[in-house]
């Protein structure tokens, strides 16, 4: 089984559906002949033709309107936002028309449409290349959001996602691109710490929409984190030293909480681990879920670790950036409630 990268898994997921299936598509901004910003699309126009893979101009609500238009007759549009911090100008077009459109029809149409995105930060983006913006698609009812972690997840929470009904937002973290990390940075190399690959199938597979997966088990605390997050979770919860079990939610939309339930009560507490800011930000989503659900078995007030509540920051990411130490300090601090 060959080792991917996430670029490379991505890459294969999209280069198996345009062979298996003449109706999937991929475009956006710099995706044909250039392969990508950051190459994820690179060598599928030239392998699958221009219809198939091609550029659009920098226009994201036309982007996800022909999408729209595509997946009504009976198409597999993969889109790509460029960076979503830059997909507001669609937001509209995915609100108002690729999530009600079921609804709106009866069940007449639908848009069986794929948005990819590069999200969240850690690459030393700025402001404008770094935000983390699940939270906002995640309250639309009719959007399904997915965010992998690791490379044979992507590939194949890309592919289920691809062959959904609905409207998917799929982020994908660009700190993951090529490879995982803990969360600490080398002074020395400059680089971030993580193996960057994994062991990949090169053929179709699919991982279902809607189901976590427990990174680690454990029996003190519950950490649920998604994306980039669950490496520096990892990394945290060896440092606490903290008998923590991990869960990976791999889609916030749906959102598996029957495997969050059954953890949280048997741990009895439970740290939510997100890059985004605190406020207004997916975890509080989870920690009213939980409360509502777990009251009774919680022994600890169930506790956030985000980002700040400001514009991400450029000379100071590593601070606004939800570190393994930040993480370890809540785990401490809930583990002293009994």
């Amino acid at each position: 089984m060959p080792m991917m990268n996430m670029i490379q898994a991505l890459n294969s997921a999209l280069d198996v559906k345009l062979g298996l299936d003449p109706d999937t598509l991929v475009f956006g901004q710099d995706v044909g002949y250039f392969g990508g910003v950051f190459r994820v699309t690179d060598g599928l126009q030239k392998k699958h033709g221009l219809k198939r893979c091609f550029d659009t101009p920098i226009a994201e609500s036309g982007i996800i309107a022909t999408a729209i238009g595509m997946g009504t007759y009976g198409l597999r549009p993969v889109a790509e936002i460029q960076f979503a911090d830059y997909i507001l100008p669609a937001y509209d077009q995915l609100v108002s028309e690729a999530a009600r459109l079921r609804y709106r029809s009866g069940g007449q149409f639908w848009a069986p449409i794929t948005v990819r995105s590069p999200y969240g930060g850690g690459i030393f983006g700025g402001q404008t290349h770094s935000q983390s913006p699940e939270a906002i698609f995640a309250h639309i009812t009719g959007l399904k959001t997915v965010i992998p972690s690791n490379p044979y997840d992507a590939k194949g929470l890309l592919i289920a996602s691809i062959e959904d009904d609905d409207p998917v937002i799929f982020l994908e973290p660009k700190r993951l691109y090529n490879g995982p990390f803990d969360g600490r940075y080398d002074q020395t190399l400059k680089t971030w710490a993580g193996d960057p690959t994994a062991e990949v199938p090169e053929e179709h597979y699919t991982v279902p929409l809607g189901k976590a997966a427990v990174v680690r088990e454990g029996s003190d605390v519950t950490v649920i984190a998604y994306g980039t997050m669950v490496h520096v979770a990892n990394a945290g919860i060896t440092d606490s030293g903290v008998n923590a079990e991990l869960i990976d939610l791999r889609s916030i939309v749906p959102l598996d909480i029957e495997t969050i339930v059954a953890s949280v009560l048997k741990t009895g507490r439970c740290v939510i681990l997100h890059e985004a800011s605190g406020f207004g930000g997916f975890g509080g989503e989870l920690s009213a879920l939980i409360q509502e659900r777990c009251f009774w078995a919680l022994k600890s007030p169930v506790t956030r670790v985000a980002g700040w509540d400001t514009p991400y920051p450029h000379a100071f990411e590593w601070d606004y950036f939800p570190g393994p130490r930040r993480l370890a300090t809540a785990l401490t601090r809930v583990m002293e409630n009994n």
